[in-house]
């Protein structure tokens, strides 16, 4: 089973349970230590379901949508989706997993009633919508959550795609005419790394200097998250630190040009993952 806090956690506010020891534990943890303060005050459970996610992000003008590029997150904390839920360690754009038939089926039977469902109710909703989805073995969508925000680190590999104009696609859904544009694509495939604290998810150190961080280049861009400068120096100041994104025909390539980048920065205590996209590779996408 599932134990999730009810409030915001920063995404690390789930545990998957493969025993009874350790769903009471989880539930201890929130109800009776707070280990998510006011967030852990209630908890759900729910079945687990089995397949492969993605996220599923959307604009929205009250009426229409407009897709964004698909993407997938890779939220535990070590290689192999090993290790604690994490607010995410990495994601790659597109997701193979969201075939053709696949993107319709969300749009039609996920998207379109949400969105509808909003108006109808008297609250037209406008802005980016994000369905983190579970996709089993059949290609059967099920929704996990909604989000009213673009997803992290799953925007940075569909920001780096994004052709258009983003200001101007958000003008358009403030003045309600998403049907009249579409979104260019760049047709290469983008993957980010996050380079998170030591101490992450649980207690991250702040305060560690950046080093050797590369300067912006066509192909790869270094965003910052949980970084301050502080006498000069860029230091470490929250637990996911900065997320190398790049570019590449196939994911392996972007894959590739991103570690390379990782490779040259240096602080004391990084952590990330060496197997983002391990899922796409391994089926030869």
């Amino acid at each position: 089973i599932v134990i999730k806090a009810d409030g915001l956690a920063a995404g690390k506010g789930v545990v998957v349970a493969q025993t009874r020891e350790e769903a009471n534990a989880a539930i201890d943890a929130m109800l009776s230590e707070r280990r998510f303060g006011a967030a852990g005050a209630r908890v759900v459970v729910e079945e687990f379901l089995e397949g492969e996610e993605a996220s599923f992000i959307v604009m929205c003008d009250g009426t229409h949508v407009l897709a964004l590029a698909t993407s997938q997150d890779h939220k535990r904390l070590r290689d192999g989706d090993q290790g604690p839920n994490t607010g995410g360690m990495g994601a790659y754009s597109p997701a193979p997993v969201v075939t053709p038939k696949v993107h319709a089926r969300v749009m039609r039977e996920i998207i379109q009633p949400a969105v509808l469902g909003m108006a109808t109710d008297g609250h037209p909703y406008v802005g980016f919508l994000y369905a983190g989805l579970m996709i089993d073995a059949a290609g059967n969508p099920r929704t996990l959550e909604f989000n009213c925000r673009l997803g992290d680190p799953e925007a940075q590999p569909i920001l780096m795609r994004l052709k258009s104009d983003l200001l101007d696609l958000i003008e358009q859904a403030l003045g309600g005419s998403l049907d009249r544009v579409a979104a260019e694509w760049d047709r290469r495939c983008a993957l980010g790394v996050v380079l998170a604290a030591a101490g992450y998810p649980e207690e991250p150190r702040r305060g560690d200097r950046i080093e050797a961080l590369p300067a912006p280049a066509e192909d790869c861009r270094v965003f910052h998250a949980g970084t301050v400068v502080e006498g000069g120096a860029l230091v470490t100041n929250g637990g996911r630190v900065l997320c190398v994104t790049a570019l590449g025909d196939s994911l392996r390539i972007a894959r590739g040009r991103a570690y390379e980048v990782i490779d040259r920065i240096r602080y004391d205590g990084m952590q990330y993952r060496r197997d983002i996209a391990h899922r796409a590779l391994k089926k030869g996408r």
